[in-house]
């Protein structure tokens, strides 16, 4: 079974985003292989807030398959992904039962906590990035499920970001 494993970007503070969607805080990390990341998934899991900022800032997802979850786009204006509007437990389940590599929830507090909720998170995977931002998008919004996790790994960086790495219980 594919793994479901929420790895986002989060400052000290827990913000996966600014106060208007920014994430300009998120500094490059020399030593972090973002590529060697990129290829151990060739599925991606985003709400419609994050679709919508990546795409405006023209990522093209290089040939992973994309599943946004919305109530409000439509499929026939987005050709290039998949629009789950409805039954999304669902779809991700039969997504989870397919050959293939992870499948990474890029991004989206509230579709992590909904997701939490129907127990179809494998692990939590945040990289801890030295900025305190004082607000903005949550990490975990409220209100959320309590899970236990267990600590499967950790990496320092010298830039200062810290990726840790859970498996949820």
């Amino acid at each position: 079974m594919r793994k479901i494993r929420y790895q986002v970007a989060c400052s000290l503070d827990g913000y996966i985003a600014g106060p208007e969607d920014n994430y300009d805080w998120i500094t490059p990390e020399p030593e972090f292989d973002f590529d060697a990341l990129y290829e151990q998934f060739d599925t991606l899991l985003m709400g419609r807030r994050t679709y919508e900022i990546v795409s405006a800032a023209g990522e093209s997802f290089r040939g992973k398959q994309v599943l946004v979850a919305s109530r409000k786009l439509r499929q026939q204006d987005h050709p290039e992904v998949e629009i789950v509007s409805k039954d999304l437990e669902r779809r991700v389940k039969e997504l989870r039962g397919q050959p293939g590599r992870d499948i990474w929830l890029y991004g989206g507090g509230e579709l992590f906590s909904q997701l939490l909720t129907w127990n179809l998170v494998d692990t939590v995977e945040p990289a801890i990035i030295p900025v305190l931002l004082g607000g903005g998008v949550p990490f975990l919004p409220s209100p959320a499920v309590y899970r236990r996790l267990t600590l499967t790994g950790q990496s320092v960086y010298p830039g200062g970001m810290i990726l840790l790495e859970y498996e949820v219980r």
